[in-house]
């Protein structure tokens, strides 16, 4: 049977992707399935029925001209991706997930020394002479922009990785033996991916009570429940972003095979708010924590931008439903 499909999935490449043609190809396929089933309680072996139901149901070229389906034309054709394209781009997702899950944990573990260190200064009168900053302080930004400065090195590593995976964007088709393969690959993953989605959320949940069980203890210690709360979050964060990743390859890989001139529009004008979203968001961490001193809330400013940005998509859609050009 695996023939057959693959068969039929040559015969309907070149064609458009309407639901039209969607219906046919099903139609057609359910017919090769039983003709093929038929002639193998007749006896047939397996390459005599699959010979018979492809001569009997291979002229896709007299269903289409019935139909007056026309060929694709070649600025709508998409590219075939090949199986190392396919398993290059999921270990290109996964190292990149790894690099930017890490400077994201850099980040936040920057974030967490420098309160940890001005707040060990303050308690314990390690300010420096004739100074208005303490030397905690100073340590705590200088090995706050260290870490950063690796962070940010991480992530254009991560960028860089997936430039050459530009062309995806444009669309593509998968042959049928691959798809089948990512799917089985998708599936495994599944439970690895549910799992580390289910720890990240009850890390960025608890991580909070940090907080309050240090100022439970004493008020004095309320900035150590602070430092340990961005230490949690940045786990649950990397799980998010790591894991997420390999599931957006796969996402990736499955679902957006076909891109029309509307959906490549979407996809550029959600890359251009998440360009917008990300710097502001961090511009008003960085702001509220050094100036205003709250870097016990300003922390909500990433979760607020991950919704904005998630939602973008969806509002964009909406919007051009509603006023269609």
């Amino acid at each position: 049977m695996e023939t057959i499909m693959v068969y039929l999935e040559n015969m309907f490449a070149n064609l458009p992707r309407t639901p039209e043609v969607e219906r046919l190809k099903q139609e057609l396929l359910t017919g090769m399935e039983d003709k093929y089933l038929e002639l193998k309680r007749e006896g047939k072996s397996e390459n005599e029925a699959i010979g018979i139901v492809i001569s009997e149901f291979g002229n896709i070229e007299e269903l289409t001209a019935e139909l007056g389906i026309e060929p694709a034309r070649m600025e709508e054709s998409v590219p075939v991706l090949t199986e190392e394209q396919a398993y290059a781009y999921t270990d290109a997702k996964r190292s990149a997930g790894l690099w930017t899950g890490l400077g994201v944990l850099l980040c936040a573990f920057g974030v967490g020394f420098l309160i940890f260190m001005s707040t060990l200064a303050e308690n314990y009168g390690m300010s420096a002479a004739q100074s208005s900053i303490d030397t905690g302080t100073v340590i705590g930004l200088i090995g706050m922009f260290l870490l950063v400065a690796i962070a940010v090195g991480m992530f254009i590593h991560s960028g860089m990785k997936l430039e050459r995976f530009s062309y995806l964007e444009e669309g593509f088709q998968l042959p049928y033996t691959l798809k089948q393969n990512l799917q089985r690959n998708q599936a495994n993953f599944a439970l690895t991916y549910r799992v580390a989605l289910i720890t990240g959320v009850s890390l960025c949940i608890l991580a909070p009570a940090l907080i309050f069980a240090a100022a439970y203890l004493n008020d004095n210690y309320a900035p150590y429940g602070v430092t340990a709360f961005m230490v949690m979050a940045g786990v649950g964060v990397f799980l998010f972003v790591y894991y997420g990743n390999i599931q957006g390859a796969y996402t990736t890989l499955m679902e957006d095979h076909y891109l029309t001139a509307e959906k490549k529009e979407e996809v550029r004008a959600v890359k251009a708010v998440e360009a917008v979203i990300w710097p502001l968001a961090i511009a008003i961490f960085l702001f509220t924590g050094f100036v205003m001193h709250r870097w016990d809330i300003n922390w909500v400013v990433f979760p607020i931008a991950g919704i904005l940005s998630g939602s973008f998509g969806n509002l964009y859609h909406i919007m051009k439903d509603r006023n269609p050009s």
